[in-house]
């Protein structure tokens, strides 16, 4: 079987490539770096390493690679496969699209068989706004075939892969063991075909998975990296190794459990383990990963729908005083960051409207909202003042 992935960086080698590597296809890896397509043809494979106690490595074999400006290859290459994922960012997605309608309007021409398109990007949705891309460069006949013969099922992915010092070997990924792809297995009659992939899990409903992942994980993560930040901690392992922060990450991921709980009747023991397993991956001894890395686009995780507000208004719909969900959110809006264009934005516009005028500009919430008021509530709080070194 083959494969085409878009994104050959350290998700797209140490995740997506690295399962379906291991999963029996060949993969072809699409990228925009000159160095790392010409490197990763010149091996034709490269190694995984996962952090853990046997610092274990995996090599990926049987790879190759195409310059993404190449278009014509990277069309020919999707015509003769039966998966094409990536992995990308959720913005760019729109930057591919002209590459895959070229590509599915060669296997239209060929009437080429079924073909899975699995957009693996931490946003929700991301299959369906690929498939909104892709569509705006088809002919209403390539369409038609496309209905019939193409997918573009939504997925949930979640796999720790921090930025590293470079390598010896600038195509070796350091990774955690852990890592979960779920993917929505598409109703009788659509397009497509659900390929078996070992290590990828089909399911019907693919809601739950993802607001676990993003309610958790996500929300976890980016509370560490705020909270963290304004104790002056520089890595997410030594913000946790300090026991009152991890202790108000925890308090956060109590408020969004206890939603996700009420909201999807999720076992309460198990969601627990969950949350520790969670919190366990982000201090693993073995990762280093930036506190900055984790905190950047705080514009994007402070969206009314993303990562903090989101489970926040979620609390208050079930009648929850979501104040450690706010705690991370006013965090947020201190993150100061100087090389981080979204935090200097926030920044400049708490400089000059004030932080009322910005938790309404950039979360969307009335000032009269009672997340709002607790936001400002927190934010006092948590005045520069009180920021330590560490």
């Amino acid at each position: 079987m083959k494969a085409v992935h878009f994104g050959a960086g350290n998700i797209g080698r140490g995740f997506i490539g690295l399962v379906l590597s291991q999963a029996g296809f060949q993969v072809c890896f699409v990228d925009i770096n000159d160095t790392l397509v010409d490197l990763l043809n010149e091996h034709n494979q490269y190694t995984v390493t996962l952090a853990n106690e046997k610092n274990e490595s995996l090599v990926v074999r049987n790879i190759s690679a195409v310059h993404g400006q190449d278009q014509d290859l990277v069309a020919q290459r999707i015509a003769e496969t039966q998966l094409v994922t990536t992995a990308i960012g959720f913005n760019n997605l729109q930057h591919i699209a002209r590459s895959l309608a070229r590509g599915i309007t060669l296997r239209a021409h060929h009437s080429a068989g079924p073909l899975t398109v699995i957009a693996c990007e931490n946003g929700i949705g991301a299959g369906d706004r690929l498939k909104e891309y892709v569509y705006g460069h088809l002919s209403a006949e390539v369409r038609a075939y496309a209905d019939g013969a193409v997918s573009f099922p939504n997925a949930m992915v979640d796999r720790i892969v921090p930025n590293a010092a470079a390598p010896a070997d600038p195509t070796s990924v350091v990774v955690e063991p852990f890592y979960e792809w779920v993917v929505e297995r598409r109703p009788t009659g659509c397009a497509g075909q659900e390929l078996d992939i070992k290590g990828v899990h089909f399911v019907d409903d693919l809601k739950p998975y993802l607001e676990r992942k993003l309610y958790t994980v996500n929300t976890g993560h980016c509370a560490a990296a705020y909270l963290g930040y304004l104790k002056g901690y520089t890595t997410i392992q030594n913000a946790l190794a300090d026991s009152e922060l991890r202790r108000q990450v925890l308090n956060v991921l109590g408020e969004t459990g206890e939603v996700l709980i009420r909201k999807f009747a999720f076992d309460r023991a198990r969601h627990e383990n969950y949350i520790r397993t969670t919190i366990e991956r982000f201090a693993n001894p073995r990762l280093s990963d930036d506190v900055t890395r984790v905190a950047r686009s705080p514009i994007r995780k402070l969206a009314k729908d993303e990562r903090l507000v989101g489970p926040a208004l979620d609390a208050l719909a079930f009648g929850l005083q979501p104040r450690h969900l706010a705690l991370a959110i006013a965090a947020a809006f201190r993150y100061d960051y100087e090389n981080d264009d979204e935090a200097a934005a926030i920044q400049s516009f708490i400089a000059s409207e004030g932080i009322d005028q910005a938790i309404t500009r950039f979360t969307s919430l009335a000032p009269k909202h009672p997340l709002h008021g607790l936001i400002v509530e927190q934010y006092t709080l948590t005045a520069p003042k009180s920021r330590g070194s560490a």
